[in-house]
This record gives structure tokens, C-alpha cells and sequence, in this order.
């Protein structure tokens, strides 16, 4: 497992900041203290081709510049190509040990809903795991129903070294809820994305601890 930091764990890409521009935002996160970031390009109006990579390198390159690491999300061929830190799965991608074979020592981070794709991701030495959507999100078109903390407390209690990240609606008003569930981190998109004062949100998330 991994020694990294996973509590505040940001996602983006260029369709969540609504017109803002991307890299400023990203940037105001990075030097609030988010612990980590995926570059996650999607959706209707997302980048593609020279544009899309283009794009994945200058945020590779402010993470370099703040030492965070750079994880990419299910683009295996990109991540190589580039020399991201890492990089994740859900579980419509290619099979963990195809992945894990193909990325080496890399960070690799999967999304589990059940116990038996969290002893897969074990199996293959998953450096943490994603467990959401706890609550309700807008940030993903064919997200799940949400889960509630019920499951994050299973895996939290099955395998209490595994790093978790929680992931799904969580904001300032409910991350305590899953810091307390069992949580190393939590990801977040909308909550820094639409958030009017990026800074003051980064450092009231990052301050949270379980009661």
C-alpha cells in the first residue's frame, strides 16, 4: 500500500468548472492543500485528441510543481505516456490484473461496490480503493444509487490497513460523517468546482477530523 496522502482528493476536468478556466481552479486548489488529483475528462463537452492531452500535461504540470501526485483516470495509455503518478479504475475498464501488469509500480487506484471487487483489488495490490457514491452526486450521468457509509464501514472493519477514499455528494456538511465511517479521504468534485471561495473550502475539508 501506498504512503500518500488521500484526504482531500480532487477530481476535474475542463466540464466541471462551469466556464471557469480550468487550470486556474485547479491551481487554486493545489495551493490551498488538496492531498491529491485525477484528471478526469468527460462528458459531452470534454476534450479530446491533441486538445485532451494537451490539457492532461499542464495539469501534470502544476501537480509536479505543488509535489501532488497526478493520477489519471481510466486512460491507461495516457498515463504512460505521460509518467502519471498513478492511475484509476472503475470497474467497466479492463480487468485489475491487466491493468496492474501493464502499469507496473504505478499508483493504482480501483472502484469497488461489492466484497468480491474488493478482494480483487487486493489480489492485485490495489494501492487504495474507491467506495461511493455515499451520497447523492450530479457530478457522474449514470452514477449508482447511493450507498450510504454502510459499506465503507464493512470494508473499513474487513481490512482496517486498506486505504479508502469516499467519494459521492460529500461536501463540508456531511465529510465528518465519513471520516467517521472509516475513510482515509475523500473525492470530490462539486465541492471545490462550484465552490465560491476555493481556498476557504480546500481548508475547511482538509481540517476535518472524526468526532
Amino acid at each position: 500500500m501506498n504512503n500518500h496522502d488521500l484526504k482531500l482528493y480532487f477530481i476535474m476536468g475542463s466540464a466541471n468548472v462551469h466556464k471557469r478556466p480550468p487550470l486556474e481552479v485547479l491551481e487554486e486548489a493545489l495551493q490551498s492543500g488538496i492531498t491529491m488529483f485525477q484528471f478526469r475528462e468527460k462528458g459531452p463537452d470534454a476534450l479530446t485528441g491533441l486538445a485532451y492531452e494537451i490539457f492532461a500535461q499542464s495539469c501534470q504540470k502544476l501537480c509536479k510543481q505543488y509535489h501532488i501526485p497526478f493520477i489519471v483516470n481510466d486512460d491507461i495509455e495516457l498515463a504512460l505516456k505521460l509518467g502519471a503518478d498513478g492511475i484509476h479504475i472503475g470497474q467497466d475498464d479492463f480487468p485489475v490484473a491487466v491493468i496492474r501488469e501493464k502499469i507496473g509500480d504505478m499508483l493504482l487506484g480501483v472502484s469497488v461496490h461489492t466484497k468480491d471487487e474488493v478482494h480483487t483489488a487486493l489480489q492485485y495490490a490495489a494501492d487504495y480503493v474507491g467506495i461511493g457514491p455515499i451520497f447523492a452526486t450530479t457530478s457522474k450521468s449514470n452514477a449508482k444509487p447511493p450507498s450510504g457509509t454502510e459499506f465503507l464501514q464493512q470494508v473499513r472493519s474487513e481490512h482496517p490497513d486498506l486505504p479508502i477514499v469516499a467519494i459521492g455528494g460529500i461536501d463540508e456538511s456531511n465529510a465528518q460523517l465519513v471520516f467517521k465511517a472509516g475513510a482515509h479521504g475523500i473525492a470530490v468534485i462539486s465541492a471545490i468546482c462550484e465552490s465560491v471561495n476555493i481556498k476557504d473550502t480546500v481548508l475547511t475539508l482538509t481540517s476535518i477530523q472524526p468526532s
